[in-house]
């Protein structure tokens, strides 16, 4: 089927829909254009001329002919209303880089073009990538170039036994889904739909693979994640039979063993960047694949002090989280769970999120994480939280958007959170408030540059755990009083760090460095240093309106009068930092 640049649209209407189990999916759709077209930038209307007029050129000149067509998401996101910078180009009867550099040579020679060298990227079925492609870059836009491709597959490996030049039916067949099968002409300007489907499912929202799902899945079990990735994305409905085969135990085997864990680490990692991170862990939870996606794999050698809890604890957490960052007006429902109708959050709590960090990516993977909530593991002898070990080992992400470092973070200022928050609460603060509040919320865990962690993300992700269990695994709702007095309490607390002015306190820099508190007190540096700079740091959170001389003659008094020592690991001021010193010469 081919169309040109205007495609006639039915009207679809949002819906609910119902599936096995009784399982039900809310979609948050993208607006559908009443008319589906391709329109071209000047770029890409400039583009499509070269390729042409390259091809006619080969064929007059080297009697090659071939036919050039873009591929996959750029044509889906065109008649979506999008735009996209990378583009595919799919190759008839031609392999990518023979063609890429003769396109090259012609842009140089004959339109005096600047293009990038060819980048060739050689093919390794191992990492799905079956074919040789040629990668460069042309009027600002990235450009790969691949042939049309026949695959065949023996019976128990996902790695083609054979790869021909295939029609461009056959290689559209062998694509994840519909409406990533759409080619452009470039020569004829038109759309081509080879399945049949990938318009009216485009049209419809719907997620449905080309060949039977079981096939396409057996082929390459990663595209059950692209599946839930691109229904979140769009807030596309999944049909029941790929459900069902989402559900299969060889399918979610496949996937945990025969594909490498950074394939499905940067799927998960696109979802938690996307438009609806909440629904991908939904799908992922309703799909039975949470047990496939987020695990330490056997080979890591890591043994966990138990098993992670339910997985229906993450999604409860993303349903949490989204509740409080995005607050709902009325009732509903994802998934046999109602969302709990809480107080609106103190500003000062959301402060972070619009904020270039976009901590909001960080937080929806730790909420997904919350079944390993508690559990740990021995690293050199040296205890370590689980979720550390699931997300180097078993999703392969490292410290972008803060993941490796931030995450475990969070669920350790979580539990100091919630117990300062309890003390708080309670009265019971061994300091002056202000500077009670301000050495909590610089907690290294709660605020740190390095990790990424800020003391607002990090209250309100230690918000989000507290709520989460108060909701039982295999309860329906929460209890929406109970939870309501948290997000209160949290509301004061946020309300209180404002009262006393203590959000640039958080990130101040001790009024004394630990140079001139050497030379003040006549010692030699040693592990006092770092103690005695956090009495100063406590005493100017006390002072905030306090000199660096008023603090020396205090730094001096206290010394003098025998409560900080420079000849042993102990400042006497409270019974934590005299407990960690303690721990600290215990481990020497």
């Amino acid at each position: 089927m081919r169309f040109g640049h205007t495609v006639t649209r039915r009207l679809v209407l949002p819906f609910l829909r119902q599936v096995p189990r009784s399982r039900s999916f809310y979609w948050d759709r993208v607006s559908i254009p009443g008319k589906m077209t391709v329109q071209l930038t000047a770029e890409e209307d400039e583009l499509c001329t070269l390729l042409d007029q390259c091809t006619h050129n080969m064929k007059e000149a080297e009697g090659i002919e071939t036919t050039c067509r873009i591929a996959g998401g750029w044509v889906r996101d065109k008649l979506l209303g999008s735009e996209c910078n990378d583009i595919d180009i799919a190759l008839e009867n031609m392999m990518g880089v023979s063609f890429a550099e003769r396109f090259v040579d012609f842009c140089r020679t004959t339109r005096d073009l600047p293009v990038k060298n060819i980048a060739k990227i050689e093919s390794n079925p191992d990492q799905s990538k079956h074919l040789e492609t040629a990668r460069t870059t042309i009027l600002g836009i990235e450009l790969d170039f691949v042939n049309l491709r026949s695959e065949e597959y023996a019976e128990n490996s996902r790695i083609p036994t054979q790869v021909t030049f295939g029609t461009p039916l056959q290689d559209a067949l062998r694509r994840d889904i519909t409406i990533n099968t759409l080619f452009y002409n470039v020569h004829t300007r038109l759309v081509e739909d080879h399945t049949g489907r990938g318009l009216d499912d485009l049209r419809s929202g719907t997620i449905r693979t080309p060949l039977s799902p079981k096939e396409t899945f057996t082929d390459d079990p990663l595209r059950v994640l692209r599946c839930i990735r691109f229904a979140s994305r769009f807030g596309f409905t999944i049909v029941p039979e790929l459900q069902e085969a989402a559900k299969d135990l060889t399918i979610q085997e496949a996937l945990r063993v025969k594909i490498s864990r950074e394939r499905v680490g940067e799927e998960l990692d696109k979802m938690m960047g996307g438009r609806n991170p909440l629904l991908s862990i939904d799908l992922i939870d309703g799909l039975s694949l949470y047990a496939s996606a987020f695990y330490v794999p056997e080979n890591a050698g890591i043994k966990l002090s138990g098993p992670p809890s339910s997985s229906r604890s993450a999604l409860q957490a993303a349903m949490i989280l989204h509740v409080l960052t995005n607050p709902v007006a009325t009732s509903m429902v994802l998934s046999g769970f109602t969302f709990p109708s809480l107080p609106p959050l103190c500003p000062l709590l959301l402060s972070e999120i619009s904020t270039p960090a976009k901590p909001l990516r960080r937080l929806y993977l730790a909420s997904a994480l919350t079944p390993y909530r508690g559990l740990t593991y021995l690293q050199k002898g040296k205890e370590r939280p689980a979720v550390e070990a699931v997300i180097r080992e078993g999703l392969k992400l490292g410290a972008q958007y803060h993941y490796l470092d931030g995450i475990p973070a969070l669920f350790s200022a979580a539990d100091t959170l919630q117990r300062g928050v309890a003390t708080w609460e309670n009265g019971g603060l061994d300091r002056p408030e202000r500077a009670w509040i301000g050495v909590l919320l610089r907690d290294k865990n709660v605020h740190s540059v390095v990790t990424g962690s800020m003391w607002a993300s990090s209250l309100l992700f230690s918000l989000v755990q507290e709520l989460t269990a108060l909701w039982n695994p295999e309860n329906t709702s929460i209890d929406e009083a109970t939870a309501s007095s948290r997000v209160h309490a949290y509301n004061k607390l946020a309300a209180r760090v404002e009262e006393l002015g203590l959000q640039a306190a958080v990130d101040a820099k001790p009024i004394l460095d630990g140079k001139e508190v050497v030379k003040l007190l006549g010692a030699t540096p040693g592990q006092w240093t770092g103690q005695v700079l956090a009495r100063v740091v406590e005493w100017q959170l006390e002072h905030p309106e306090g000199t660096k001389q008023e603090c020396e003659a205090w730094l001096r008094a206290e010394h003098e009068a025998g409560r900080i020592s420079t000849a042993s690991s102990t400042v006497k001021r409270g019974q934590d930092v005299g407990s960690d010193a303690k721990a600290k010469k215990a481990k020497r």
